[in-house]
């Protein structure tokens, strides 16, 4: 496994591919080469198939189900030039039944697959301290976790294929419904006249505390909406959570009314920015701006 590639160098892909150019050697590509270029030390492919030649074990982290489809298994994806024995590992927040689909074809070509989501936004993946939920064969696992290690604090099999996604999907569930319920009650703690920094220090001790208080709450009062995730991320995350639920006649309430939350953010043109950006829309409703008014 000296050699390594990488598709997908976004906001987590970036950080991801340059802790493992410390311990591989890595093959990169990614449609944007202002992104290629801001890493050093690697070697750059013209094209995801250049990347699978290149190397037998690929990670991906893309933006969507349907993209992760099509560089795995479109005409011209990574399955008709990886050879036996090698591996795709997708990092990317991909639909269960999209993750099995891929693990299938692969698995009849002697190609691993491995689901293995991250969660912990662009700071963990900045300082390699990740959450990475894994789905798969255990000895699968064990054969690939030294290359996860290296991006991540927490790698943990949650069972087998489609089952990282799964527990991703419970991830962003209960990470959306956060977002929204603070949004909308520190909107009501400041229309009754709290100061919000001295609202947060009230209650981050307590226990409403959460890693999600201590990023939203910082980034509402500095007015910080730079994304590490984003309204659109989000967005698309619960739409596959509610999506799954709904195959399986499973009731998601909360899910259903922070995803409307969000679609509204979109709608209003926030999608580009972090998800705390949602308390704008009170802040909106309400005529005030983070209590400052």
């Amino acid at each position: 496994m000296e050699k390594i590639g990488f598709i997908g160098l976004g906001v987590m892909g970036g950080h991801m591919a340059r802790h493992l150019s410390a311990r591989y050697d890595l093959v990169v590509f990614d449609t944007d080469e202002k992104r290629m270029n801001a890493l050093k030390d690697v070697r750059k492919a013209g094209s995801v198939q250049e990347v699978g030649k290149a190397a037998p074990v690929v990670l991906l982290s893309l933006p969507s189900s349907e993209i992760v489809r099509e560089v795995v298994t479109g005409e011209a994806g990574l399955a008709a030039v990886l050879s036996g024995g090698g591996a795709v590992i997708d990092t990317s927040t991909t639909e269960p039944t999209v993750s099995r689909s891929i693990s299938k074809l692969l698995g009849e070509r002697k190609i691993d697959f491995l689901d293995a989501p991250v969660s912990g936004g662009e700071a963990a993946a900045r300082d390699a301290t990740l959450s990475i939920m894994v789905g798969g064969p255990e000895s699968v696992f064990n054969k690939y976790k030294p290359v996860l290690d290296a991006m991540g604090k927490s790698v943990i099999r949650v069972g087998e294929t489609g089952a990282g996604e799964v527990a991703k999907l419970v991830n962003n569930m209960i990470v959306g419904s956060a977002f929204a319920v603070i949004a909308e009650s520190f909107a009501l703690g400041i229309k009754n006249g709290l100061d919000p920094a001295v609202l947060y220090e009230a209650i981050r001790n307590g226990w409403a505390g959460s890693k999600v208080l201590d990023v939203a709450i910082p980034g509402m009062i500095n007015r910080d909406f730079v994304p590490g995730g984003s309204v659109d991320i989000h967005c698309k995350d619960l739409g596959y959570a509610l999506s799954l639920a709904g195959s399986q006649y499973v009731p998601v309430p909360m899910t259903a009314v922070a995803n409307e939350i969000f679609k509204a953010a979109k709608a209003a043109g926030k999608g580009q920015y972090a998800q705390h950006v949602i308390v704008e829309l009170w802040e909106e409703l309400l005529n005030r701006d983070g209590g400052k008014k």
